[in-house]
């Protein structure tokens, strides 16, 4: 489980080439594997996922997800929770979920009794659950000083209880980490009582690491005659390792090796073994990336990265899988569904792999088609789970309207889509990028865009790149730009909204003008500034940070979220920032240095919360900002106008200018830029959004999971601006595209 402390962050960042989804009747189920791995006949055809969402209000909560084939996972119930929290916990919140199917043909589920937002990572207590059907549960809390006074009443951490058959004694075991007073975490074990309602013995200590280190997530697997127990390590080392035994209750031997397969933080790692295979899945919570990293082995020493072969609509924390049979799963797809997994993704490079857009209830399936692809001859590829056709293969015309698609699979009816097709603009960059940042470069006569690299947990990315287009349509990766780990003294994490400008720096009057680019980013809540001789970088860090400190009069806050602006009218250079505030202040002639003197607080009114957007058009000057959390779908942005660089501030009576639109699956519009068509007075708005269609289902991670758009803005007579209506097809959809004009 998550052990960091609360931390009051702002911003989500990037996004990965997801794999999706059309779907297919039928159910996945996943769970601790007790399992020996002797290759026998199995009634099982699914997997079930049991997971939660995160520490925020309302995700500590029991979730689950199918499977068909342990690599492609959908949830149920909208990714709601299966059972209120509230009902079965003393804390309001429950997170941790490990399922066994025990001996018995019951199921069995422990759980951590904790409420981040009231408790932090302090709590006492875990909950044990039976069901009959996995839809039915009954529960009890075991709260540890309350049960054990005596032996345990220090106790201020009870953490990732799972639960295993122990067939010697015929009982089911508990084990889960412990903390007492100042010591580390251990991992105890003790037996359930004959209902499984309570402890039956006192807990003992299970592993004893060697090092006197802390470790937490235990989980155990009969392999080869032998237990397995994975767990994390905390101390000298962190991450996956495991120590082996022959005697489920102790002498449990280090097998003194990272098991994970990333030099990212991890925990949560949970095994199960893949239906009729031989191979084992190994999967962990790669909690500050927000993201599963799946691995599979064969012997459970050496395991390899499967991430490719893996797709959820849903963003776990620290859950469990357990194979199922098909009825089971088809009962579970009544009871929370419909839930089918069949078609995972598209193999299409004409398809916007992260937007498809699926209606199981309604039959239908949205192919989001990157522009320029002809629609009377596309081929969506569609990539199946195995033992599922699709019918028919091959280019079809989406031109006039629907196509017909059957899914077909062995002992279930088929079933039809209507599969249409598309052109979207939105988004305009492959992956998860935010905060974009958008200028136009006289020199190459074209549009180079600025975002933050989105998708890491906690907007916890450490790098920058930019993208190049000479039509606001069609977008170039040029690669990194700048890396804080490599490339910054000062700080490296939270790579965040960066800004740019090009300016000319000699031969003003002549036709050889030099210019220089200047980036302007947030790292570690500060904002620093770097230099290039091309809108591509590289880019040359400072050295410094050119904002670290709070304006005065300002206690709250941070020092993020920089906009530069050069004034046309004065020639003066302003620099832009804050959230929970806005500043400016003038930038010196070298770019890298302000004017202190000249610092000034423009918070426009208590909507204001960050991304300050600056613009002038028809001699009014318009500053925008994003009102809201960035992980909320009521992330939008409000703008004011002035007569001058630095106000003072004239808010219209209706100063919105973008917001959701629910019908379309459009959540989280904000932190925008503005750009200007060269030589026209035609302008467009460039802001993030949830993914669509999946980022409204994923809870706090939507605000790690946005992608960039651009559409049409627009102004009354009066210079006021129109309210921006977000669109899916975005200027691909424009009768008017920003063409070159250089």
């Amino acid at each position: 489980m998550y052990r960091q402390g609360l931390w009051d962050a702002r911003k989500p960042r990037r996004f990965r080439s997801a794999v999706l989804i059309l779907l297919a009747a039928a159910g996945l189920l996943s769970s601790g594997c007790t399992d020996s791995s002797r290759k026998e006949e199995t009634p099982y055809s699914a997997y079930l996922f049991t997971y939660f969402l995160g520490n925020d209000p309302g995700e500590e909560a029991i979730r689950y997800a199918l499977s068909w084939d342990g690599y492609h996972y959908r949830a149920l119930k909208g990714n709601k929770p299966i059972i209120s929290s509230e009902r079965i916990s003393s804390s309001g919140g429950v997170r941790d979920p490990h399922i066994l199917r025990g001996a018995d043909g019951k199921f069995y589920m422990t759980v951590t009794d904790l409420y981040v937002p009231e408790q932090g990572w302090s709590n006492f207590a875990m909950v044990m659950m039976k069901s009959d059907d996995l839809v039915n549960w009954t529960s009890s809390i075991v709260n540890i000083p309350e049960t054990f006074p005596e032996e345990f009443g220090d106790v201020d951490r009870v953490w990732a209880p799972q639960t295993i058959y122990d067939p010697e004694s015929e009982r089911y075991m508990l084990y889960w980490s412990m903390r007492s007073g100042d010591g580390p975490d251990i991992i105890y074990y003790a037996f359930a009582n004959d209902d499984f309602t309570g402890l039956a013995t006192v807990p003992q200590q299970l592993y004893f690491s060697p090092t006197n280190d802390a470790t937490i997530d235990g989980d155990i697997v009969f392999h080869d005659g032998k237990y397995h127990l994975f767990f994390k390590t905390e101390g000298s080392g962190k991450g996956i390792k495991k120590a082996v035994s022959k005697n489920l209750t102790g002498d449990y031997v280090l097998q003194d090796k990272y098991l994970h397969q990333t030099d990212k933080a991890v925990e949560g790692s949970a095994v199960f073994k893949l239906i009729g295979s031989d191979k084992y899945i190994l999967m962990y919570d790669v909690y500050m990336d927000g993201k599963y990293q799946f691995t599979e082995s064969d012997d459970l020493a050496n395991f390899s990265v499967i991430d490719g072969e893996i797709s959820m609509d849903f963003h776990p924390r620290h859950g469990s899988v357990l194979p199922i049979t098909s009825a089971e799963a088809e009962a579970l797809q009544k009871q929370w569904g419909p839930v089918e997994a069949a078609v995972i993704s598209s193999e299409s490079p004409d398809i916007k792999k992260g937007n498809l857009t699926i209606d199981a209830a309604e039959g239908t399936l949205y192919l989001p088609v990157k522009p320029g692809t002809d629609l009377s001859r596309l081929d969506p590829k569609f990539k199946l789970v195995t033992e599922f056709s699709l019918s028919p293969e091959g280019p079809r015309d989406f031109s006039s309207g629907a196509v017909s698609y059957t899914l077909s699979r062995s002992g279930l009816a088929d079933k039809t889509y209507k599969v249409t097709a598309e052109v979207d603009g939105n988004p305009v960059l492959d992956g998860y990028y935010a905060d974009p940042e958008i200028i136009y470069s006289e020199r190459d006569k074209k549009y180079y865009m600025y975002p933050t690299s989105d998708g890491f947990y906690r907007w916890s990315g450490t790098y920058f790149e930019t993208f190049s287009s000479s039509d606001l349509i069609h977008w170039e990766n040029e690669g990194t730009i700048l890396d804080l780990k490599a490339d910054v003294s000062w700080a490296d994490r939270n790579a965040w909204a960066p800004a740019g400008i090009e300016k000319v720096v000699d031969g003003r009057d002549g036709e050889d003008k030099k210019y220089k680019y200047f980036y302007y980013f947030t790292a570690a809540q500060k904002i620093g500034v770097a230099v290039a001789d091309d809108p591509a970088g590289p880019f040359t860090d400072s050295g410094r940070p050119l904002i670290d400190f709070k304006p005065d009069g300002v206690t709250g806050g941070q020092e993020i979220d920089p906009d530069v602006f050069l004034d046309p009218v004065s020639g003066k250079s302003y620099l832009y920032w804050g959230n929970g505030y806005l500043a400016v202040a003038e930038l010196n002639d070298d770019m890298v240095s302000i004017a202190r003197d000249s610092i000034k607080v423009l918070t426009p009114d208590d909507t204001f919360r960050e991304g300050a957007e600056v613009f002038y058009r028809n001699g009014t000057y318009y500053i925008l900002w994003s009102e809201n959390d960035t992980r909320s779908e009521d992330y939008r942005v409000r703008y004011a106008m002035a007569d001058s660089p630095t106000g003072p501030l004239r808010i219209p009576e209706n100063n919105l200018v973008i917001a959701k639109k629910p019908e379309l699956g459009i959540y989280g519009t904000g932190h925008n830029s503005v750009v200007k068509v060269p030589g026209e007075d035609r302008w467009h708005i460039v802001y993030h959004r949830f993914n669509r269609p999946n980022g409204i289902a994923m809870g706090e991670s939507a605000g790690y999971h946005r992608e960039v758009c651009i559409d049409v803005l627009e102004f009354n007579d009066d210079g006021t601006i129109k309210p921006v209506i977000p669109t899916l097809q975005g200027l691909a959809g424009s009768s008017t595209p920003a063409d070159d004009k250089g």
